[in-house]
């Protein structure tokens, strides 16, 4: 049996894409005869209180793995839009994972280790030369590209330093894991190597988180926002919007968290069409989203966006509500090659809602794309299937 580690900074019972992802290829891979253990940190994110609810801890089968799930305690706890705070919370994880690394005896066959953040990426480059073994790196954000896009940081020299370091871990990676497909040209350009290095194996779902389609609903349409409200997200344009939902009579709801969520909250305060929900588990999420007749993302108009797929585009597919993507590049490419919503790169609130009243009086439409969601899901975002070019690279 191969023993594989795992390295993450987010793992269950977090909420996020982040830790969902790391999850399932844990899970998956224990179910594919591997002998996993994962070194990760206590959740703490976006709120380590939410954690103190047994409701977060729903996955029994991992509740009793006490020997394969190693978890770090972290005193600096600040989400922010601070670099600073966010740089000091990365290094004390990281140099608390290095210790946990330095004092493991055992021996593995694979190290996993996803980026960002980049520090957890060297956490697993020492772990590789510690154990002697292969490297295999999951790239899930382009980073110190997405510094520079959301915003906060903006000294050449250390973004340079830092790009360095990134290319350095790609050439040492053994093999290269990306979850969209915008990233693979960057990184090949970046640290020239071929294409053979790198796998693709986007979020996604397992068959079993698939919700039944909602028919026809009554009573007045419902949009929902569910996710990060972080540096990424263009939450001001959320904000625009709302004022003309209402005035449609459109309800808006939004389970959100981040470190733009007060900020969006007090902003739209007075509107009576909003519900605001705090995080949720993944199962009492998909049952509010399923609830809806359409799902808003939106992204900052910033090159490095251009490359990502958002994870509420994958939870809005499971649920079978189609899509309004304020969003460019792949994933705007995605929602309109694949007919499972509208997507466009326009920021003008009124030409955004005219897009979303013609979707709203079309209920044919709305049939078609959420059966094309599903299919999609089940097709190439299903995680049974997908974990399955991971596991063939670590058999071969």
């Amino acid at each position: 049996m191969k023993r594989v580690l795992i390295i993450s900074q987010h793992f269950y019972p977090e909420i996020g894409s982040h830790a969902n992802r790391i999850k399932n290829i844990y899970m998956l891979l224990k179910r594919e005869n591997f002998d996993v253990t994962i070194f990760t940190s206590e959740p703490s994110y976006p709120n380590k209180n939410i954690y103190q609810k047994s409701d977060f801890w729903d996955e029994d089968s991992l509740n009793s793995e006490d020997n394969n799930i190693h978890r770090i305690s972290i005193n600096n706890r600040k989400y922010s839009n601070s670099i600073m705070n966010r740089l000091f919370y990365y290094l004390e994880i990281a140099l608390k994972l290095i210790l946990l690394i330095i004092k493991d005896k055992n021996k593995y066959d694979f190290v996993f280790a996803t980026s960002p953040p980049i520090f957890t990426g060297f956490v697993g480059l020492f772990a590789k030369y510690k154990y002697r073994t292969k490297l295999i790196m999951d790239i899930r954000d382009l980073w110190p590209e997405s510094l520079k896009g959301v915003g906060v940081f903006s000294n050449g020299f250390i973004l340079n330093f830092f790009g360095l370091l990134e290319k350095m871990l790609y050439k040492k990676s053994d093999k290269i894991v990306i979850n969209s497909l915008g990233f693979q040209e960057y990184i090949q350009k970046k640290a020239g190597i071929t294409e053979t290095k790198i796998v693709f194996i986007p979020n996604g779902s397992v068959k079993e988180e698939l919700t039944t389609i909602k028919k026809e609903r009554l009573g007045p349409r419902k949009i929902i926002y569910a996710g990060n409200l972080g540096l990424a997200q263009n939450t001001e344009l959320i904000n625009q919007l709302v004022p003309l939902f209402e005035a449609q009579g459109i309800e808006l709801t939004i389970i959100g968290y981040g470190v733009h969520k007060n900020h969006l909250i007090n902003s739209v305060k007075n509107h009576k069409n909003v519900t605001i929900i705090n995080p949720l588990t993944k199962k009492e999420c998909f049952k509010i989203i399923s609830e809806h007749d359409l799902g808003l993302v939106t992204l900052k108009d910033e090159e490095v966006f251009k490359t990502v797929l958002p994870g509420k585009i994958i939870d809005y597919m499971t649920c079978g509500v189609p899509i309004v993507g304020i969003v460019d590049g792949y994933a705007k490419e995605l929602i309109n090659n694949e007919g499972i919503g509208i997507a466009i790169h326009e920021n003008d609130p009124q030409l955004i809602l005219s897009s979303i009243m013609r979707l709203l009086n079309d209920e044919q439409r709305r049939k078609e794309m959420q059966i094309k969601e599903q299919q999609l899901i089940l097709e190439k975002f299903n995680w049974e299937i997908n974990i399955g070019k991971l596991v063939e690279y670590m058999q071969s």
